[in-house]
């Protein structure tokens, strides 16, 4: 690749105790990036775990920004790399060794393509419109990059550069119009960027540590009917997205 390449993620409090074992796997990758770059917010630094600040020993660096929730994974790090390959993971997932070059070995540049392990295939409606989440298809097989594959950040996501719109770093609009669904801003900051979306074919499939989901997105997202409250926001907002 001829611009940097980026591993970006965030954390908080309550996912400290077992974040060291997601660094551990990010930090030994079959692969080396240029960085990997923990962000936490600035009022959470101190909290931090003594196994996870020795790993600045191997080579991660760890950086404090605003309290921007889960977009702390990638906006600081478009602002500062914004030519950069930036892979985005989870604080509380199991990476395996291959994990980022089974993402990086599938950039063409002749593609605008966004790259992920996990992804879902949004389901339109005879209008051209999004039928609600729970009627999507769930965690497809690789198939032809498509305007309607949606990545989920807990497999991680390459976005290269130019396949996020400008807009991306907008704070004001993604607290407003999507505060706890990153997947889906970033989704549609790709459609506005004229982006497609692709699942790569992967060695093996992804695990969350079982003592990590006490708090998690997913049941408000999912379990409250979140995601379609802020998929409808943003389609008011920017229009349907694209079909395939």
């Amino acid at each position: 690749m001829p611009e940097p390449l980026v591993v970006s993620l965030t954390s908080y409090p309550p996912r400290f105790p077992t974040l060291a074992r997601t660094l551990k796997t990010l930090l030994s990758q079959s692969i080396a990036p240029d960085a990997v770059v923990l962000w936490v917010a600035e009022n959470d630094f101190a909290l931090l775990p003594e196994n996870v600040l020795a790993l600045r020993g191997d080579g991660l660096a760890i950086e404090t920004c605003a309290d921007l929730r889960s977009y702390k994974k990638i906006i600081p790090a478009l602002e500062k790399w914004p030519d950069a390959f930036i892979a985005t993971a989870d604080d509380d997932t199991y990476y395996w060794r291959g994990w980022l070059d089974e993402l990086a070995s599938e950039f063409h540049p002749s593609r605008l393509e966004v790259l992920c392990h996990r992804a879902h295939k949004v389901v339109l409606d005879g209008n051209g419109q999004p039928l609600p989440y729970p009627a999507w298809t769930i965690e497809i097989d690789c198939e032809p990059a498509s305007q309607l594959i949606f990545p989920t950040g807990v497999g991680g996501v390459l976005y290269p550069p130019g396949a996020l719109h400008r807009k991306t770093a907008n704070q004001g609009a993604f607290l407003a119009l999507c505060p706890t669904a990153d997947d889906v801003w970033l989704f549609f900051m790709a459609h506005l960027a004229g982006a497609m979306a692709r699942k790569v074919p992967s060695s093996t499939k992804v695990h969350s540590w079982l003592d990590s989901q006490n708090v998690t997105l997913f049941s408000l997202n999912v379990g409250k009917g979140l995601n379609d409250v802020q998929m409808a926001k943003m389609i008011q907002e920017f229009g349907s997205p694209g079909k395939a």
